[in-house]
């Protein structure tokens, strides 16, 4: 413990930095989880729509059809609270909600969330993350049946 101390006093510097970092990271967290947000990568992403999971594209409708996830809804993040009652049969069922980086579908899930959404989770870092990972995306836009045209 002596040697604790030592140090503490011969290197006030790093010491304050490691202190600094420890509370910056406790804030991120305490942030993060007071948002209630969840992300999931593009394998858990996957798994959950094998699994029933609705993916929910919140781009505007010309990056939808130039590339999006097999059998996602497109409703754009602007229209969301207008049309959020058209998704009311998946209020108890997992809902993905992705953009392209993964900013705008943070905003989408809390709005989701406070419309009464019980599992909405984002995917980390959105289409570009789903593209690094060499996932299939189809083009076009979708029928109503949620076929492709």
């Amino acid at each position: 413990m002596n040697r604790f101390f030592e140090y503490v006093v011969h290197h006030p510097f790093l010491v304050a930095a490691a202190a600094i970092l420890a509370v910056l990271a406790l804030v991120i967290e305490f942030r993060h989880r007071a948002r209630g947000s969840s992300a999931v990568g593009p394998a858990d992403a996957v798994r959950l729509a094998n699994s029933g999971a609705l993916l929910l594209d919140v781009r505007d409708s010309q990056a939808y059809e130039a590339g999006h996830i097999i059998e996602a809804r497109n409703l754009p993040a602007a229209d969301l609270a207008a049309k959020a009652e058209t998704l009311k049969k998946y209020k108890e069922k997992p809902v993905i909600v992705y953009c392209d980086s993964g900013m705008a579908s943070g905003a989408a899930a809390r709005a989701l969330r406070a419309g009464g959404f019980n599992k909405v989770v984002t995917l980390r870092g959105g289409l570009q993350s789903w593209r690094q990972e060499n996932l299939p995306l189809v083009k076009g836009v979708a029928r109503k049946d949620g076929k492709q045209a």
